[in-house]
């Protein structure tokens, strides 16, 4: 990267309107209600007579994908609003594709839409504590925190009301009907995936020419980082000796994050920061090819086997 491109990264916003911050809240939102429909309570249960592949899965989305990212962080020191754009990814929970991905790879689909919601619901608490940890122990990010002074409840209220709402009120009606969510349910999985892809692209068309001139920066970044989080996922579901179902889904979970999240909370409480913005966005598209990828090789091994 040039010393102009890395001074401006730092300093450019991208534009986002209050109108568009909200339609994409209420899209994800209907995007976590279309994987709540998949759940009933009876699926949290099994979690506590088999806690192993969830408590392998959340510690390695939550704790060792973000202290891996730091430690990148500190090892390649890119500019600042890259790196807290990193370190804010890593602090999202998995993102909805994950179960459409997990489906296709032949892993246990069941783990993770339940790993997904959990992620979801603990992300109210995680997500801002880790984006203020590791963000807050690497002295350039720490200056943009401090300078945005950034509110981790205000955080917690945003995710909560935009995520944990939404799955609370899909898994009562897959609970009180059945019926209904038997019917909503392969519509929206089709519906709200292709709404949030339109709207990303919409966005990003607003600020084309800034994404085009930084995101050759990010490119080769994002490709390592998202290639470490599944290997993290991987690699912690083998040390805990997870059948191999299980470990698809825990390295799916890891490797696939919630960017459209990533994209709210940086245009609602750091203003678009240029670096910040691009990596979340490429990760938004570059995790949907490795995952494609990664699903069909999965897909094609199981058939052979």
């Amino acid at each position: 990267m040039d010393q102009q491109t890395a001074a401006s990264i730092d300093s450019v916003m991208l534009n986002f309107s209050p109108t568009s911050l909200q339609v994409l809240n209420a899209i994800l939102a209907i995007v976590m209600f279309s994987v709540a429909i998949d759940l009933k309570l009876s699926d949290f249960r099994k979690l506590v007579t088999h806690p192993k592949p969830m408590v392998t899965g959340l510690v390695s989305q939550f704790l060792l994908l973000p202290a891996v990212t730091f430690l990148l962080v500190v090892l390649i020191a890119p500019q600042p609003s890259i790196a807290l754009g990193m370190i804010l990814v890593a602090a999202c929970p998995g993102g909805n594709i994950s179960n459409f991905l997990s489906h296709r790879a032949g892993s246990n689909a069941a783990l993770s839409v339940s790993l997904t919601a959990i992620a979801t619901a603990g992300a109210v608490v995680l997500t801002p504590l880790n984006i203020a940890l590791w963000g807050g122990l690497y002295a350039p990010t720490r200056d943009i925190l401090q300078a945005t002074s950034i509110d981790p409840v205000s955080v917690a209220i945003t995710v909560g009301l935009m995520l944990v709402l939404p799955l609370c009120l899909g898994v009562w009606l897959n609970t009180a009907r059945p019926d209904v969510t038997e019917r909503l349910r392969k519509p929206m999985q089709w519906v709200s995936m292709g709404i949030f892809v339109a709207f990303v692209v919409l966005a990003l068309s607003a600020n084309w020419a800034n994404f085009l001139q930084f995101a050759g920066a990010v490119a080769v970044l994002v490709i390592l980082h998202n290639a470490i989080a599944l290997l993290t996922g991987y690699l912690s579901a083998t040390a805990m000796r997870l059948n191999h179902q299980d470990r698809r889904s825990v390295t799916i979970e890891t490797g696939i994050q919630n960017s459209g999240l990533g994209l709210i909370l940086i245009f609602g409480f750091f203003s678009g920061l240029g670096g910040m913005a691009v990596v979340a966005a490429f990760w938004g598209l570059w995790h949907l090819i490795s995952g494609m990828v990664l699903a069909l090789l999965w897909s094609r091994k199981a058939a052979i086997s």
